[in-house]
């Protein structure tokens, strides 16, 4: 067992046991911790900028993290280490799918947090249809400040189309409500069978033109793009206000050195971080979110 399993069971079994008894005899507990819920006076902190922990990977059956391929696939594990994250001082929101956030809910966790759904989770990780990515999750009637999309653009793959579609029409919606679109773009393609997406910084740049003109308003649209080289130049591609994705840090000095690099340019609104920073080398949680906070 874990160090964190072991604070799971001595900390937590309480607050899980609420959790399944509400969801088993009282449903409507969900619905009503949502409207008592305090919500966000703005999406930036008072360090100006957002610090949104993400934790949507398990609904695409991506529970993988560095070499333990099912770290995120214990809930009880991922809900504790997801308080200690929105406890801690500067971060300002979460991305979950709407079970993890409904579990939030439940534990009183989201007070003053913004709180952003994941909408497409059918493309499923390491599947032959993972470019086919439908919307499975939240819609724009969704309740909290905006939606997630992860839109993979591969050129060789015919289910392109039919996804930047699905993606503009979320767009749309999201705005119509005045809600945060948040686009996840990657240029990608097909490698031995797995997608890979390409960050190169002409890719990337790619993306986010493509990104940048779905939907027929544009003006609750914002973008989610990796920290790769050349920001300046990749940054300069669009005017939408970006937040930079951490994904799976493998040289945390590095990866938050060269996030602080790309906080300094002028689209670059805070970031969006997940597995790095609620499975850190080393297991702190706390420190590894304090040390992306305070690049803000």
């Amino acid at each position: 067992m874990t160090k964190f399993s072991e604070r799971c069971e001595d900390v937590l079994s309480d607050k899980v046991s609420r959790i399944v008894e509400a969801r088993v005899s009282d449903p409507g507990a969900i619905a009503a911790a949502a409207e008592r819920r305090v919500r966000a006076t703005s999406l930036l902190g008072e360090h100006g900028k957002a610090m949104i922990i993400a934790a949507d990977h398990p609904a695409r059956g991506a529970n993988g993290v560095g070499g333990d391929p099912t770290a995120m696939a214990d809930r009880f594990e991922l809900l504790d280490r997801l308080c200690t994250a929105l406890e801690r001082p500067g971060v300002t929101g979460v991305l979950a799918t709407a079970d993890i956030l409904e579990d939030l809910l439940l534990l009183g966790v989201l007070d003053g947090k913004s709180v952003f759904g994941s909408m497409n989770r059918a493309g499923l990780a390491g599947s032959v249809f993972e470019i086919d990515d439908r919307f499975t999750g939240y819609d724009a009637e969704m309740g909290f400040d905006g939606g997630k999309m992860l839109t993979r653009i591969a050129l060789e793959d015919p289910a392109t189309p039919a996804a930047l579609q699905n993606t503009a029409r979320a767009v749309d919606e999201l705005n119509d409500h005045r809600l945060v679109a948040m686009i996840e773009p990657f240029l990608s393609h097909w490698r031995d069978g797995r997608i890979h997406n390409d960050l190169t910084p002409d890719a990337v740049i790619k993306s986010i033109t493509i990104a940048s003109g779905l939907g027929r308003r544009t003006a609750h649209t914002w973008l989610k793009l990796p920290v790769v080289d050349d920001m300046e130049r990749v940054l300069a591609s669009s005017t939408l206000p970006a937040l930079l994705l951490g994904g799976e840090v493998t040289d945390p000095d590095a990866a938050f050195a060269s996030w602080g690099r790309a906080l300094k340019l002028p689209t670059a609104q805070g970031l969006v971080v997940g597995r790095s920073l609620l499975y850190p080398t080393g297991g702190d949680v706390a420190a590894a979110v304090d040390r992306a906070v305070s690049l803000l």
